[in-house]
């Protein structure tokens, strides 16, 4: 007879003490059935790019055809005759939009609207509204002098289709004449799909501001956390720097800002030096042997000034990536044996030079390999064993016309099942999750993906064991089991976006944006108006 578990046991004699009858006894339950692990067989898919021709969101329209001279902030403009306009009555009178707009003829374009809660003048695509009409109706304008342009934007709601959307027209005017008109959808910003704030069992630990501009990015080292920012409605960016030995009180030991040099988008450490991607001056170098207090070492490679965006550290190795001012973006390799003295070794470029903007953005180094996400000109996968001669394997491109579009920019790369797997996306209006088999890169299929609202872009990701961790603006942290590639499953996430949160704005690329996993327990994720949010590792 197999002897009980000691909870059983436990039950039993309770039983008997209180003189009852056990025959109603609870089994223990039994274990959920293992996961079976990834064999490696995929399907693979068709790629529908980022942003995808939906049709018409709405049934009406902006009368005036194109190129009619007419002031274009009139909402008698709008045939509204066949719409819901009831339905606007169940909106609130503020918050924030994003607007997927669908121009006739299918072109894709999109922008914010942001209603304060206070009643105060709002903003759309950054510019103050004209018209402002967010009770009983859905109606904005904005109108304003870019270089010799004088642009004008009107939108007018059509009716409400569901929880946090608004269907509706709009209409683009150029120097008094429309340019162009269409439909939209908008999603509010709350939290989508009635999530509650987290799941999973994810945790705020702490939540430190940042004062130094708008904070993009965070690297963990030595028990310290280094925010980079980038200047900001006044504010210069540069670089704050945290003592996070306790996760739940940081504190904060100091911050550098170099006047003329404030846009900081990328941290990364080796040994006792710090590296931040600056736009002016290429990589600036910090001695961090105290890691309290950074001191300034020197820039590299020194010259004229040059834009670095991201960093990649891999072994010996510092990939510095450049979107310009090289005509389609460069990446520089670095020596850093010896960490306070990068030497540089090569910069190459990636070999189209036809893509709307093949702009070189991000990189992630595995295996002797260099994968580089080239925005319009998609992912593309280098041989760097010999930093002197970087030799480009491949590339995965996107199908894309006129009513559709997608970007490559950001990535992490693993082995599983013994093949190669990149998780890869993009930034901007659909951005997601796209998941590559990169084993051999004269062939790269996709076959697997992941994505949210329409309306929202995801941003930078770290791959961890078998777990994914984005920053997905708008829709925050989200942590994915990638155990088996081919289907990313959620299993966890925090919203970090909140419309009230001081410093939102109506802008696409809002909220969770930078993202560390180092090891320690603890996930750090920058927001852009929350700053630095430290949660447990679920």
């Amino acid at each position: 007879m197999a002897l009980e578990s000691p909870s059983l046991r436990a039950v039993v004699l309770l039983c008997a003490l209180l003189g009852g009858s056990c025959s109603d006894k609870q089994e223990p339950s039994e274990p959920p059935p293992p996961v079976e692990p990834w064999d490696g067989t995929y399907t693979p898919l068709v790629d529908p790019t980022d942003w995808v021709d939906r049709g018409e969101f709405a049934p009406c329209s902006f009368t005036p055809p194109r190129g009619t001279v007419i002031d274009c902030d009139n909402p008698a403009l709008f045939d509204l005759s066949k719409c819901d306009t009831a339905s606007l009555s169940t909106l609130e009178p503020h918050g924030i939009y994003q607007l997927d707009m669908r121009h006739n003829g299918g072109i894709s374009d999109f922008v914010g609207i942001r209603v304060p809660q206070d009643g105060s003048t709002g903003t759309l695509d950054h510019q103050p509204l004209t018209r402002q009409q967010l009770t009983g109706g859905f109606l904005f304008s904005t109108k304003y002098t870019q270089g010799a342009f004088v642009r004008q934007v009107v939108v007018a709601g059509c009716g409400v289709p569901g929880p946090g959307l608004v269907t509706g027209c709009f209409a683009r005017c150029t120097n008094g004449k429309v340019s162009s008109s269409g439909t939209f959808e908008a999603a509010r910003m709350t939290w989508g799909r009635g999530e509650s704030e987290s799941s999973g069992g994810i945790r705020l630990l702490s939540e430190t501001a940042i004062s130094t501009g708008l904070p993009m990015d965070v690297y963990v080292y030595r028990q310290h956390a280094y925010v980079v920012s980038v200047d900001h409605e006044g504010s210069p960016g540069g670089l704050t720097v945290l003592d996070v030995s306790d996760p739940g009180h940081p504190i904060l030991k100091k911050q550098i800002v170099l006047p003329g040099d404030g846009y900081w988008n990328a941290a990364w450490t080796k040994g006792d030096a710090l590296y931040i991607a600056s736009n002016r001056s290429g990589v600036i170098v910090f001695d961090i042997s105290n890691p309290a207090d950074p001191a300034f070492v020197r820039s590299v490679p020194g010259g004229p000034a040059l834009n670095v965006h991201t960093l990649f550290v891999d072994g010996n190795r510092l990939y510095a990536v450049s979107p310009g001012p090289a005509p389609h973006g460069e990446t520089l390799i670095f020596d850093i044996s010896t960490p306070l003295a990068p030497a540089l070794l090569n910069r190459f470029v990636v070999a189209d030079t036809t893509s709307l903007v093949p702009s070189a953005h991000d990189s992630f180094a595995y295996q002797d390999r260099l994968y580089v996400n080239h925005f319009s000109s998609g992912y593309v996968v280098f041989d760097v064993k010999d930093a002197m001669n970087p030799r480009e394997l491949g590339h995965y491109v996107f199908e894309t016309t006129d009513s559709s579009f997608a970007t490559s920019h950001a990535g992490a790369v693993g082995t599983f099942a013994g093949k190669t797997i990149a998780f890869e996306g993009g930034e901007y209006q659909g951005a997601h999750l796209r998941v590559l088999d990169v084993t051999d890169p004269t062939n790269i299929p996709l076959i697997g993906s992941y994505k949210l609202r329409p309306q929202t872009s995801i941003h930078n990701m770290i791959l961890k064991d078998k777990r994914l961790y984005i920053a997905y603006y708008h829709e925050g942290l989200r942590v994915l089991d990638v155990s088996i590639p081919p289907q990313p499953r959620e299993i966890a996430y925090f919203n970090t976006f909140r419309e009230s949160d001081p410093g939102r704005t109506d802008d696409l690329l809002g909220g969770a944006i930078g993202v560390r996993v180092p090891g320690d327990g603890n996930v750090y994720v920058v927001d852009t108006s929350r700053g630095l949010l430290i949660f447990n590792e679920p």
